[in-house]
């Protein structure tokens, strides 16, 4: 139980961090946070993205997010330094509860190896 309080603790400050210098004090939600993400690995700042970029952007935060699991391997980049990476393992079947918390617990688990948050 102690884990969960330490996860809930670490998120919470995550996002009120996140939430002052990205959205002008608005409280990120879990989507926004995986879209920086996916912004952060990428390393093209100053640039608008359409829809589909935005969703493939989605798509390179959670393989980075899940590549320390053992889910996702990083395999390249490609000629636009957009990163690729192979499935190692498929994801086992997660209640959308259980979704959240293993995307939370990747998240700080990122951001903390990013020595964003302690």
């Amino acid at each position: 139980m102690a884990r969960d309080i330490q996860l809930k603790e670490r998120w919470n400050e995550l996002v009120e961090k996140l939430s002052a210098q990205f959205a002008d004090g608005d409280s990120m939600d879990l989507d926004a946070i995986i879209y920086l993400v996916g912004v952060q690995e990428l390393g093209q700042y100053h640039r608008t993205y359409k829809k589909d970029e935005k969703l493939n952007l989605m798509h390179i935060a959670i393989c980075r997010l899940l590549e320390p699991y053992g889910y996702y391997e990083f395999n390249f980049f490609d000629e636009d330094g957009w990163p690729h990476y192979t499935i190692k393992e498929q994801l086992p079947a997660l209640k959308a509860g259980e979704q959240s918390v293993l995307m939370k617990d990747a998240i700080v688990q990122y951001f903390v190896e990013k020595e964003y948050i302690l």
